[in-house]
């Protein structure tokens, strides 16, 4: 916690510092493999402009400290994915965008993989098929709270999504 006294000088800790760092300043590696691919260069673009949230995306893993699996992951791809995210450096966090990465989307064959889960731990899950920009943003911010408490040692809440009501009576 920083603590400005009465001649305007700021006092904290050197961990504040890296930490308030760390969630400002976020390297994703993109693994575009699908349509969710063109929305996350579509929010790397001008009208989202992620540079000006400190995200700037990278080529190498080594110098990346989130990986964002965008699209559709075939079992042929699962193996250099897991090395890809082996490659990055501590600490790293996981974004799975769009329904594909997620749960396989409307894939349910062998040579698919249902969910990204299964071979690396993902930290957020950003809906939708594929998500909007804003979904992506959403997603970014809501790891950037989850790095935040983390380092307040408190335990990150994610939202309850409320289920709908059946449109029509179920009959037992």
């Amino acid at each position: 916690m920083a603590i400005i006294n009465n001649n305007g000088i700021i006092l904290t800790t050197a961990e504040e510092v890296l930490s308030w760092g760390r969630r400002n300043s976020l390297w994703p590696v993109s693994i575009g493999l699908a349509c969710c691919a063109i929305e996350m260069m579509h929010t790397a673009a001008s009208r989202f402009d992620t540079d000006r949230l400190g995200i700037i995306f990278r080529g190498s893993p080594r110098q990346s400290d989130v990986l964002i699996v965008a699209g559709t992951v075939v079992n042929k791809v699962a193996p250099m994915l897991k090395l890809i995210y082996d490659q990055m450096p501590e600490p790293k966090w996981v974004i799975s965008m769009g329904g594909c990465a997620s749960a396989g989307g409307p894939f349910p064959t062998y040579s698919t993989l249902q969910g990204v889960d299964r071979i690396i731990p993902v930290d957020v899950y950003v809906p939708g098929c594929p998500p909007t920009p804003q979904a992506l943003l959403w997603g970014i911010l809501e790891l950037q709270k989850k790095i935040k408490a983390k380092k307040e040692g408190k335990e990150f809440k994610e939202i309850p999504i409320k289920q709908a009501a059946p449109s029509f009576p179920i009959k037992k």
